[in-house]
């Protein structure tokens, strides 16, 4: 992997650790208000899973395979 592609990587990760933090923010923001049904907040929590998910893979891309 080129010095490049790590960058992007690592900048990719970046926004999706913002979006999951707001995520976050935005989930109990909605649950201490009791406004949301609970359709809205099991999709915020589906992508919040989703975005955990890319961020996983992108952390996984970045340690470099050793073989042991």
């Amino acid at each position: 992997m080129t010095e490049e592609e790590a960058n992007t990587i690592r900048q990719e990760l970046s926004q999706l650790r913002q979006e999951h933090r707001d995520l976050d923010t935005a989930l109990d923001a909605l649950v201490a208000t009791g406004r949301a049904d609970h359709l809205t907040i099991q999709r915020l929590k589906k992508r919040k899973l989703a975005i955990r998910d890319r961020m996983s893979h992108l952390e996984d891309r970045l340690v470099p395979d050793i073989i042991a």
